[in-house]
């Protein structure tokens, strides 16, 4: 059984960890500290019984979102996710107080606090949502893609998903689709080896998600989604690809999840090996000790950080999503589209 499958590494060369400049490096390192810790106070808001429902968080892959997105153009690409999607959606723009005040379930949230956890939408920064359905962004992501070949310009659709999602039909029909048409879509697989608690080996004859591509003719590559350079690396050259019109590719960024695939998921699963083997290759501490040996951040620094970032998702994000209002009962159905309903207007006896 492997633990950490080998990168098939191809297009990135050797000097691309020097595309970000250091003030760039900084500037990511704390954004995935800010997302890390928004995660983990979003797991102890849940505990505390402020967030219900369903909660899937992110701890262990920021470098996937974090570098994919760097390289593409925040506010003018069109992103989608699965539910896993709290830190997709702050990089893409979203207010993080707007975020956690959705997963509370109240007014101030980026859907008024009717979508939560697993569907966060923002469509002013072009997040167009985390999807419960898996499966359920693949034809979505073409569809949008195909909308913006027939209007004309540079905007590309990019589409995350999991490994364990890639079994679903709607993968192979969207990708024969959007190589027929050539469409400007970026699918990126954050590979986390598990579906809810089944290893990818137990569940995937083709483990190597980037293989499975070249069956609709489409470009692919798998990179090491730990490091946020080689994940920006890899998406630059897969970005320019798309925008400039020659159709869909395929990214695998090798990843592992830190908890559970929910809350209510005990782990208990996984050897505690294999999970000693990937914190070790923590993507916060892989950008952080890479800038210390180069001496553009001291330890100190970051740890300032960190108790900074502590102190602004408490004070802040916290605070604006406890003192939101509760959603009105007399608003219950406001936002539900039923003009075409002949129940609603009493044309069905």
């Amino acid at each position: 059984m492997k633990v950490m499958p080998g990168f098939a590494q191809q297009g990135v060369a050797e000097n691309d960890s020097e595309l970000l400049s250091v003030t760039d490096k900084k500037r990511l390192l704390r954004e995935m500290l800010y997302a890390r810790r928004f995660e983990e106070r979003c797991y102890e808001a849940y505990v505390e019984r402020k967030i219900g429902g369903f909660l899937h968080l992110y701890s262990g892959e920021e470098a996937c979102a974090h570098g994919v997105l760097e390289a593409a153009r925040i506010g003018h690409d069109y992103v989608m996710t699965s539910y896993r999607d709290h830190i997709h959606a702050i990089k893409c723009g979203s207010d993080p107080r707007a975020v956690m005040a959705e997963l509370f379930g109240k007014e101030g949230g980026t859907c008024k606090g009717r979508g939560g956890s697993m569907h966060i939408f923002d469509v002013a920064h072009r997040f167009m949502g985390g999807y419960a359905l898996v499966g359920g962004p693949f034809p979505l992501a073409v569809g949008i893609a195909k909308g913006l070949k027939m209007k004309g310009g540079d905007e590309i659709s990019i589409c995350f998903l999991g490994d364990a999602a890639n079994n679903q039909g709607t993968f192979h029909e969207s990708l024969n689709m959007a190589k027929i048409w050539d469409l400007p879509v970026l699918y990126v697989c954050e590979n986390n080896l598990y579906g809810i608690g089944t290893r990818i080996d137990r569940s995937t004859a083709v483990q190597d998600q980037y293989k499975r591509a070249a069956a609709y003719d489409i470009p692919a590559v798998q990179v090491d989604g730990q490091d946020v350079e080689v994940v920006y690396a890899a998406a630059k050259k897969a970005i320019e690809h798309v925008r400039s019109g020659n159709g869909p590719y395929f990214l695998e960024l090798m990843t592992y999840r830190y908890r559970g695939h929910s809350m209510s998921d005990s782990n208990a699963y996984r050897s505690k090996d294999e999970e000693s083997k990937w914190l070790k290759r923590d993507p916060i501490h892989i950008l952080r000790n890479r800038l210390i040996d180069s001496r553009d951040l001291t330890l100190s620094e970051f740890k300032e950080m960190d108790k900074a970032i502590i102190e602004e998702i408490e004070n802040e994000v916290i605070g604006f999503a406890e003192q939101s209002p509760e959603p009105r009962v007399e608003d219950l159905e406001k936002y539900v589209l039923a003009e075409n309903d002949p129940y609603v207007h009493g044309g069905v006896n």
